[in-house]
């Protein structure tokens, strides 16, 4: 029991800082983390054989939990397979607590099996990195052990939160016998961390309200995140009682709100100048931006300044005009901002206020919703992935958790916020890889009672498959797959799609179908191959019960087309 005792004692201080759920990967040198782990009546454990899917599913369920969610595996490269969400959780700040087994050091380069550098596997794409102590004999040890288990779960769960790798070299034998005591230490040591509250000090204050008001032209701008009321309703009273556009990606969730600007990936462009749209104040918060064409805008029509609200440790100044950090909380930042400018204008008797700038924002935004849904609509005869999207996301219920695959499903949907798209939505867009978006719904599913959605494309699919290896499907998932034959984002964007190379090396034309991995899992499949079949079936899979995989045959032709449609049309009306 010598080998096992630290680790159930890790286990033990996981569960009291409040670890819930664990997605184990099978092995034999990681046998002391599986059965400590499974041995806990205080974890439930999800087995995933797959360690690129397991990462995957732990971050879903991270995600959908809020807190960090453990994933283990065996050692050598195994651990490898864990990268890619590794790389995901850590850009998009999702608690993961990854725990690899190890050989002990002296075996390292020694020709024997699963053996490979292990220790700081993942680079900086972790927030910190720890390896247990193989041997434990002397209490200063068992001290060090300790802390080091405390250290694992806080880093994880303290903002920025994000991935913690714990490597833990194990020494044979890996099994208890059956004569082990099996139970923690009760010498197990919490130790806590109160959370800190970022606020500035009275004269930054003053100083913010200042420049905001003697700035005529504002634009508030949310990149990634999952936004409550706290944050949202302020911002509805800003452009309601200030006049002052707020836009963001569907990825933002900033609601639906009919003020709030969702189109700008259709109205904004690259090579026409639009400087009635150009702020003087840009204020941005959240993560990552989806729309390409608003990061090129403001690169190309930089503010006079930029203030990024947000706590955070890195500088990020992706439209290349920051101008001020400012390390609060989103939410509080603009409260604060419409309360005591409010109070500021009442003892002024000040409260006029100016919607020429977000009425030019509004102008485009109506316009684009128009030209995309007339394009939607004249193409209701035939299957394109645009239409389909739009059919889907207007069927589905509000309350459905959305998760998009990267490429164009995300894309597409990005147009959609105001055509119907009311759902919370999720995409893998810290590093925007399709390697995992099947694996991150599901675990999403695991983490929640309610309805789960995914609309995803037939490569992310293929590639991501084996997120079906579960003991038991998720009951309250359901997929879309959206099967173009290949890669179809390279015939829409310049450069690939006029290459005579582009259907085998970029697209990747293929034939395979999802039903055979459906009918693997045990969950109902369904298909769509003609345009009359779509307002059908559609409303049957939305109303069935249980788990359920349908998927849609488009024509990438006629996807090229609906984009061409869609940018001839935007041509045609100036804007």
């Amino acid at each position: 029991m010598a080998v096992i005792q630290p680790i159930v004692n890790l286990v033990d201080i996981f569960v009291q800082h409040g670890l819930t759920h664990a997605v184990i990967c099978p092995g034999s040198r990681s046998a002391a983390l599986t059965l400590a782990l499974a041995r806990n009546e205080a974890v439930t454990t999800i087995v995933s054989i797959d360690e690129r899917s397991a990462g995957f599913i732990a971050l879903g369920l991270a995600l959908g939990l809020g807190r960090p969610v453990a994933v283990v595996c065996t050692s050598g490269t195994a651990a490898y397979n864990f990268a890619p969400a590794v790389a995901e959780a850590c850009f998009q700040h999702i608690p993961l607590l990854v725990l690899t087994a190890d050989r002990p050091k002296e075996w390292v380069h020694q020709q024997d099996g699963q053996t490979i550098y292990q220790a700081e596997l993942f680079g900086k794409n972790v927030k910190k990195a720890f390896e247990l102590p193989c041997d434990t004999a002397h209490p200063d040890i068992r001290w060090y052990a300790n802390r080091i288990a405390n250290d694992v779960f806080l880093s994880a769960n303290t903002f920025p939160k994000g991935p913690v790798h714990l490597n833990v070299p194990v020494r044979e034998p890996f099994y208890p016998s059956a004569g082990d005591i099996w139970m923690p230490d009760p010498r197990n040591r919490l130790i806590g961390r109160l959370g800190s509250y970022h606020n500035l000090p009275v004269e930054s204050w003053h100083m913010l309200q200042d420049e905001w008001e003697e700035t005529d032209r504002i634009l508030i701008a949310g990149g990634q995140g999952m936004f409550s009321e706290e944050t949202c309703d302020p911002l509805a009273r800003i452009t309601e009682e200030w006049e002052i556009p707020v836009l963001g990606d569907i990825t933002a969730n900033l609601g639906n709100h009919p003020d709030f600007i969702s189109m700008q990936d259709a109205f904004l462009h690259n090579d026409v100048p639009q400087p009635a749209l150009r702020p003087d104040l840009l204020v941005t918060f959240g993560e990552s931006f989806l729309s390409k064409r608003f990061k090129n805008f403001i690169r190309k029509n930089p503010p006079r300044r930029h203030w990024h609200i947000g706590p955070g440790t890195h500088l990020v100044d992706s439209f290349q005009s920051l101008t001020l950090r400012i390390p609060v909380d989103p939410g509080f930042f603009f409260r604060k901002m419409l309360e005591d400018i409010d109070y500021k204008r009442f003892l002024e008797q000040n409260e006029a206020t100016n919607d020429s700038f977000k009425q030019e924002w509004l102008k485009e935004e109506y316009l684009a919703a128009r030209i995309v849904s007339e394009q939607i609509n004249k193409n209701l005869t035939s299957l394109d992935d645009l239409t389909c999207i739009g059919s889907l996301v207007s069927a589905l219920p509000e309350d459905v958790f959305l998760h998009l695959g990267n490429s164009m499903p995300v894309r597409h949907a990005n147009l959609l916020r105001r055509l119907g798209l009311r759902q919370n939505v999720w995409a893998n867009r810290g590093t925007s890889g399709i390697d995992g978006c099947v694996s991150t719904a599901i675990g999403n599913a695991l983490a929640t009672s309610k309805p789960v959605c995914l609309i995803v494309g037939d490569v992310s699919f293929l590639y991501d498959r084996n997120g079906f290896l579960l003991e038991q499907f998720p009951q309250n998932l359901k997929i879309v797959v959206l099967n173009n034959g290949g890669g179809n984002i390279f015939r829409l964007i310049d450069g690939p799609r006029n290459q005579p190379e582009l259907g085998r090396f970029f697209e990747t034309r293929h034939s395979f179908t999802a039903r055979a991995t459906a009918a693997d899992a045990g969950i109902a499949y369904d298909e769509i191959r003609q345009p009359a079949e779509l307002e059908k079936t559609i409303g049957k899979f939305v109303a069935s019960e249980g788990p359920a995989l349908l998927e849609i045959f488009t024509d990438p032709e006629e996807n090229r087309k609906v984009s061409e449609q869609i940018r001839s049309a935007f041509e045609r009306s100036g804007s």
